[in-house]
């Protein structure tokens, strides 16, 4: 199973690498992917309903999990916008399926992107989360092309227990996040 493969690179290499390097006592000191949640917003959903509809069931084939639909906080009249309205799609992923989603965006999701380069390493929270915006929904191999009505993107936050963004670097780095500025 391709989960397995990333959660088993984690416990033989990834962790002990990093307790070296950080100089942990306990393994258990070590930071590691806790959650994977996907969003994303439909701005057409105002003018069409459906819109949502097919935005869940895409983020669904995408992630391997049921997503669900978000709605509006607050009503903006400017954009025709009520409170509850059905504005965008979610979904958090953990365990097994988080790992899986993972090693398919890393291994063949990310490279499909046109002229990829590698992904910004400024998407860091400060407190060891990282947010990683993707602007088609097309490189994933699950959804067909022929298919798609518009094309939209989503945001990926890993939401990791390091308590600062050096760690969190470090984490996503070695389980092979393709950054575009080294840092030292």
């Amino acid at each position: 199973m391709a989960s397995a493969r990333l959660k088993e690179k984690y416990e033989k290499e990834v962790a002990p690498a990093l307790k070296e390097k950080f100089q942990y006592k306990s393994v258990m000191q070590v930071p590691r992917i806790t959650k994977i949640s996907i969003n994303r917003g439909i701005g057409n959903a105002v003018s069409d309903k459906k819109l949502v509809d097919i935005g869940v069931e895409e983020l669904s084939t995408i992630s391997g999990q049921r997503a669900v639909p978000t709605k509006a906080k607050n009503s903006i009249s400017n954009f025709k916008l009520r409170e509850g309205m059905p504005i965008g799609a979610r979904v958090t992923l953990r365990g097994e399926r988080m790992y899986e989603f993972m090693d398919r965006l890393l291994t063949i999701a990310l490279p499909r992107v046109r002229d990829f380069r590698g992904v910004s390493d400024k998407g860091f929270d400060g407190r060891g989360n990282y947010t990683l915006g993707v602007k088609e929904q097309i490189i994933f191999p699950e959804i067909s092309i022929d298919k798609i009505k518009a094309i939209s993107g989503m945001d990926i936050t890993f939401v990791t227990t390091a308590k600062n963004d050096e760690e969190s670097y470090e984490l996503l780095k070695a389980f092979g996040m393709p950054f575009t500025n080294v840092k030292k």
